[in-house]
């Protein structure tokens, strides 16, 4: 049975109740952008309730609040309504009241995450902080499935184990309402489109043919790679880990047995402590992490993680360091000159960073060498085969509020 038409509500309640009906009005268009009311879901409600209200709509919003729950009681939507009157709903509007928008944010954060209806993140998808049309589409999706369980009283929905399975399901199943394919499969593509359209007419030139290559997962090559880091990861399982040289050690003594330079695994210590967590520091030692075994048992694991490795920001590292990593590491995967002059055409703004895009080149030189798929200047097939997996890796990451550079 469809919900009541929004109108006919208003009209009953400008009858009965007229000092509703206006903040009844302003919220229902807020809240339903001219939709019908069974668009509705309890995570839009609540995050109506609790952040845009107190955020965007000036007045009495304890009345605004009321006013709504008259109106969705009206039209049938009691759990609904019972939201907007609940003690909830007033502490949040208090807080925002007296201690300002950071602390009812922050209070809005916390109920939502309460309510057991925000979608987790899952290995196969992060939820971005700045979503596009189709991951709001699927973030929503998700969130009304996970009410429908708990509202149908099914035991999956009351445990993180099980709002993670109900959403994967959702996500990775095909649908008949989207043509067969997938939300998972709709999002990434978004993501896709959007790194390669995102940054400018240069940028583009170079992204575009990649779009087709980055779709699927890149698989690990066949035949041994990443070697001084499977090295290095069985070495710090061992008992004692592997020694630190002292701080005013200048020559840096290898670890005994093995076959690399001091700089490659210095690099490649770097990537697996700092950006895989697969090693830390134990005193003057560096021990394996649970991560770091977890990866030295999973092969495919290995490989993603440590491809994704090459482009993972350093510490406090800004917007265009980062573009110009990516830059460099797709010229270097088209087997074109990765050189100061190309990256910076390709990022812009690179007036007066010279040295910042040198750095960048040099770190990326060391990451590549460190997990041995650079030779001689151009990437080793493994090579080209974890650039494009780290790009892939890098495109679909979750969208985020960028630092200013």
């Amino acid at each position: 049975m469809p919900a009541p038409d929004v109108a006919a509500l208003l009209a009953e309640l400008e009858r009965s109740e007229p000092g509703h009906a206006g903040h009844a009005r302003d919220a229902i268009d807020r809240l339903t952008g001219g939709e019908p009311l069974e668009t509705l879901t309890e995570l839009t409600v609540c995050e109506f309730l609790w952040y845009t209200l107190p955020t965007q709509v000036a007045g009495d919003r304890g009345a605004v609040a009321a006013a709504l729950g008259r109106l969705l009681e009206l039209g049938g939507l009691g759990r609904y309504a019972a939201l907007c009157s609940s003690p909830v709903t007033a502490r949040i509007l208090r807080t925002y009241e007296r201690s300002g928008e950071e602390a009812g944010t922050a209070a809005c954060r916390r109920a939502l995450d309460a309510t057991g209806l925000l979608p987790p993140d899952l290995p196969e998808l992060r939820w971005s902080s700045i979503m596009g049309p189709e991951e709001l589409g699927a973030h929503g999706a998700c969130s009304a499935a996970l009410e429908l369980a708990r509202v149908c009283g099914e035991p999956a929905a009351d445990s993180a184990a099980g709002r993670e399975a109900l959403t994967r399901r959702w996500l990775t199943e095909p649908r008949a309402d989207l043509g067969g394919d997938s939300w998972l499969h709709r999002v990434r593509g978004e993501r896709l489109n959007r790194w390669v359209l995102g940054r400018g007419a240069a940028w583009r030139e170079l992204a575009q043919p990649f779009e087709a290559h980055l779709h699927a997962p890149v698989p690990a090559p066949a035949g041994t790679f990443l070697a001084a880091l499977r090295w290095l990861l069985e070495l710090g399982r061992r008992p004692g880990g592997i020694p630190l040289p002292q701080d005013r050690d200048p020559a840096r003594p290898a670890p005994e047995g093995s076959h690399w330079s001091d700089g490659e695994l210095e690099a490649a210590r770097e990537l697996a402590e700092g950006r895989m967590g697969a090693l830390r520091r134990a005193g003057r030692r560096l021990v394996t992490t649970r991560e770091g075994r977890r990866l030295l048992g999973d092969r495919d694991l290995l490989w993603e993680t440590a491809s994704a490795a090459l482009l993972a920001p350093a510490p406090g590292e800004d917007a265009f360091r980062a573009s110009a990593r990516e830059a460099a590491l797709m010229l270097l995967a088209e087997g074109a000159p990765a050189d100061r002059d190309r990256v910076a055409g390709v990022v812009g703004r690179g007036e007066g960073r010279a040295r910042e895009v040198d750095a960048v080149l040099a770190d990326l030189a060391r990451r590549l060498a460190a997990f041995g798929l650079r030779t001689g200047g151009r990437l080793t097939p493994a090579g080209r085969s974890a650039a494009l997996a780290a790009l892939r890796s890098h495109a679909l990451r979750p969208r985020t509020y960028a630092k200013a550079s």
